[in-house]
């Protein structure tokens, strides 16, 4: 079983390490597991990135606008648009500013 992001395999489960797994998980529903479960860290890092992005940012934003819009999606848009925007990473850890492949 390979796991793939953007075409490029990140993880693969030889058949041993799929039975190990089948030996906790029904293969019946081997697959749908794999899927939810890999569905399920994805979606948790984007929730808790979106909370520390909203945390961060809502108390500038109540200062700078009257509204601000509800969707999350909107709202993250909105703190990139800001001038002072900077990512996290890049404030909290300024030394870990490395290049990205």
């Amino acid at each position: 079983m390979k796991f793939f992001v953007d075409s490029k395999q990140v993880c693969e489960l030889n058949a041993t390490q799929q039975k190990v797994i089948q030996d906790d998980v029904s293969s019946h529903v081997f697959v749908s597991d794999m899927e939810r479960r890999v569905n399920w860290v994805i979606t948790h890092k984007l929730d808790m990135c979106y909370d520390n992005l909203i945390k961060r940012w809502l108390p500038k934003l109540r200062e700078r606008y009257e509204s601000l819009p509800t969707s999350k999606d909107a709202l993250a848009e909105l703190v990139f648009a800001q001038n002072d925007y900077k990512a996290s990473w890049d404030v909290e850890s300024p030394s870990l500013n490395m290049t990205q492949e």
